[in-house]
């Protein structure tokens, strides 16, 4: 704290007027053409000064103050917009991008001004229960870690409320109802530690410093979106610096140690980014990651732009990723959250994706794009458990024993044209083969059939597999009078593994009652394939293995929204969603039980003895959402969120239960403060703070006499997810110091993260401890501080 201080004086006593650069891209919103001789107004200046963009709609501001600042940007027969609070440092470029709307009727000498709506998405056939989000807000809130998962946790609809994983759990569903989006591609889950067919893990491999501004959905998707129920994480990658060469140095306990270099590439407006990172955690001591063990991971993520020729543009992008971690037994402690005092356990992990992209432009009204991509996801786990430890007759077994690989070839094209101001088309086709090498061994709640003193180890996978996931859309915007616009579209899906085709409807309307008021509809039919790990399932028939769940047809989900939007005031606005989604063809076990795959992924693994399932189950959630948010002015900013929520689920026993996901309700408020310090106030003292409220988890109590027996945990599952953990709550707060050069073009940036203020001693969860043969309690991650630093020259 001592430096702080200090850092907090120096900086007061700076007297300088360094500037910064503004610069961006100026692009018609429907075709995603570029504008050139657009007009772009640096507002908040004493002399406000303007500039047009070029042929390629790209334009600079040389010498924009420090700060944040203002522009307007117009262009004759288009809506104007106006873009506050850009982060002007002396450190790096401020690259802004603005997509403009062309007016409902083209008028020749007029231009309407419309402020900027930043809870509206990047794509612009999404209507309902949608936002973007930006790299600052990920870098800015408490809490995050630096991950878009936990960042999404402070939306309205969303439930985290777990400190040792980023699973986002979406207005009742199962994490793994989840699309992750790349690029326009979908990917395996970004995360380090990930497991087959999860979508979170304990660290994000998304470097948020590549990311540019993305949306997340999580309701009635477009027509484009498919394979899956909960929601849609629909990421991209930002360009480097088409002008000057950039780097960054970083260092934060989660994040690691990272470099990153930016810059021009050839002579056609291309560009490179490359970021590196290594983890820190294992410096930490424990606690860090709620485990003693020592975790291990590292990635790399790039994105180079070869420019724009005449056969279009070409850029290749990726991240490669890997983690391992050992859980030794003698060094465990009891309160661990993922492993034993008596076993051995060894991870490693590995996630990566590499795509090309090109895009072509048709005239100044169209393009077509194609991605071409391979994409991989690693994991193996081996324990090692020891009998009669600290005894002469201490032995040890190999336990369980996993290793997955998930590959993923993925082809998709998409042309989109704008055939007048009122008409946008977008078609397209998305393919991805999967191959499927998985093994699964384990030992546990096994008979002893061959008598030699130890459980079996069983073979529930042993797979090799490779199959074909087909999905064509197409979708439009109508814009059908000024105040009513229409996205409609048509998403089908077919896959080989068991001939299975569907056809899925999506609609949503927008009506703007009132210049300050709107009303949105949204409808849609979605369906997603059965978990993997349930999928390749073995059950023993007849002395043979056999793959009984290999022809489970699609879950089904219907969504129902209908919203309200209101700007309150100047840079205020509300929002309130109410919502209604109906799930049916969940995969039940085909004998009377409590057991749904809408229960799947509350951990790293699945069930492994749910063989012979069928489609009879079904399910609901239910709830309605407020959100309230202050967009950054007057140095501060805040956000409320609100979620009141049912989910709930059947198995084959007709019986409606709640899901492990029903919290009930979630409330999160978040707010901010920025000071500018130093004679010419060109340096920001920062804070942020974050409180979350939210319903227990769900869980199936342990019939401890049972268990007790035998050794192993069993649930009593008659009376599945009938307890409830008590009510989660944590508190976090975060300040740091903004500090721009003098002489160079150069910044810094020192925080200090404090997570989970009050050390609350929220529960991760209740299990059968079988060394103190009893049901034992196991708290989530205490309070902890994240401390990072920043350097950008």
């Amino acid at each position: 704290m001592n430096k702080l201080f200090i850092l907090f004086v120096l900086c007061c006593t700076f007297s300088f007027a360094q500037t910064g650069i503004i610069k961006g891209q100026i692009l018609d919103k429907q075709s995603e053409t570029p504008l050139p001789g657009a007009t772009i107004e640096l507002l908040n200046t004493e002399n406000p000064v303007g500039v047009t963009t070029d042929m390629n709609g790209y334009y600079t501001f040389e010498n924009a103050p420090l700060g944040r600042q203002n522009i307007r940007v117009s262009y004759i027969g288009y809506e104007s917009i106006t873009i506050p609070n850009i982060v002007v440092t002396t450190g790096k470029d401020a690259i802004v991008n603005v997509s403009l709307e062309e007016a409902f009727d083209q008028l020749d000498a007029v231009v309407l001004d419309t402020p900027t709506n930043k809870d509206r998405t990047i794509n612009k056939l999404a209507t309902v229960s949608a936002r973007q989000f930006s790299l600052e807000e990920v870098n800015r809130f408490s809490g995050g870690r630096s991950d878009v998962g936990r960042l999404a946790a402070n939306f309205a609809g969303v439930s985290a409320p777990d400190d040792s994983r980023n699973d986002i759990v979406i207005r009742g569903n199962s994490p793994t109802g989840l699309l992750w989006r790349l690029e326009g591609i979908p990917i395996p889950s970004p995360n380090h530690y990930s497991t087959l067919g999860t979508t979170g893990g304990p660290v994000s491999a998304l470097n948020t410093n590549m990311l540019k501004n993305s949306d997340f959905l999580t309701s009635a998707f477009p027509a484009e979106y498919g394979n899956a129920l909960g929601g849609v994480f629909d990421l991209g990658f930002r360009k480097g610096n088409i002008d000057n060469y950039e780097f960054t140095a970083q260092v934060g306990a989660f994040t690691g140690v990272e470099a990153m270099a930016e810059g021009p590439l050839g002579k056609k407006q291309g560009s490179f980014l490359v970021a590196a990172r290594y983890s820190l955690v294992g410096l930490l001591g424990s606690g860090a990651g709620g485990t003693s063990a020592t975790p291990n991971y590292s990635d790399i993520s790039f994105n180079v732009d070869f420019g724009t020729g005449k056969f279009g543009n070409l850029s290749l992008f990726g991240i490669l990723g890997n983690s391992d971690i050992e859980f030794l037994g003698d060094d465990i402690d009891e309160d661990d959250l993922f492993s034993a005092e008596d076993e051995n356990s060894f991870v490693k992990s590995g996630f990566g994706v590499v795509g090309l992209n090109h895009r072509l432009n048709i005239g100044s009204k169209s393009y077509l794009k194609t991605i071409v991509s391979l994409s991989t996801s690693t994991n193996t786990f081996e324990s090692d458990r020891f009998i009669d430890k600290n005894t002469p007759q201490e032995r040890t077994i190999r336990y369980t024993e996993t290793d997955d690989t998930q590959s993923r070839f993925t082809f998709s094209t998409l042309f989109n044209t704008k055939l007048s101001s009122k008409i946008t088309l977008r078609t397209g086709v998305l393919y991805e083969n999967f191959t499927i090498e998985s093994l699964l061994r384990d030992r546990e709640k096994q008979a002893d059939t061959n008598n030699d003193g130890d459980p079996d180890l069983f073979t529930f996978r042993n797979t090799d597999e490779s199959f074909g996931l087909l999905q064509p859309y197409i979708q439009g915007q109508f814009r059908l009078t000024k105040r009513l616009t229409l996205n409609a579209g048509l998403h089908a899906q077919y896959t080989n593994l068991n001939e299975q085709f569907v056809l899925e409807p999506r609609t949503a309307l927008s009506y703007k009652i009132a210049p300050k008021h709107r009303l949105n509809f949204g409808f849609g039919i979605h369906h997603q394939q059965a978990p993997l790990p349930l999928l390749f399932l073995n059950e023993e028939i007849n002395g043979q293995l056999v793959q009984s769940n290999k022809n489970l047809d699609f879950t089904r989900s219907t969504h129902y929204v209908v919203g309200y939007d209101v700007k309150i005031a100047n840079g205020w606005r509300g929002k309130l969603e109410a919502y209604y989604q109906d799930i049916d063809n969940a995969a039940v076990e085909a004998f009377p039980s409590s057991y749904s795959s809408l229960t799947e992924g509350t951990d790293f693994a699945f069930d492994n003895d749910r063989v012979s399932l069928t489609n009879n189950g079904t399910g609901y959630n239910q709830g309605l959402e407020l959100t309230l948010e202050k967009f950054f002015s007057d140095g501060y900013y805040g956000l409320l969120t609100t979620s009141i929520f049912e989910s709930k689920y059947k198995g084959s026993d007709d019986i409606e239960r709640n899901t492990p996901f029903n919290n009930g309700y979630v409330f999160n408020v978040l707010a901010g403060r920025e000071f500018a310090i130093g004679k010419e106030k060109q340096n920001v003292l920062f804070f942020d703070t974050r409180v979350t409220f939210a319903g227990g988890r769900y869980f199936t109590p342990v019939d401890l006499q049972a268990s007790q027996q035998a050794g192993f945990e069993i649930l009593q599952e008659d009376v599945a997810f009938s307890q409830q953990y008590t009510d989660y709550f944590r508190w976090d707060f975060k300040f740091g110091i903004k500090i721009n050069s003098k002489k160079k073009k150069l910044s810094h940036q020192f925080f200090v993260d404090l997570q989970n203020v009050t050390n609350q001693e929220n529960v991760f969860v209740r299990r059968y401890n079988r060394l103190t043969n009893n049901v034992d309690q196991v708290n989530q991650i205490g309070f902890f501080p994240d401390i990072g630093y920043r350097l950008q020259f």
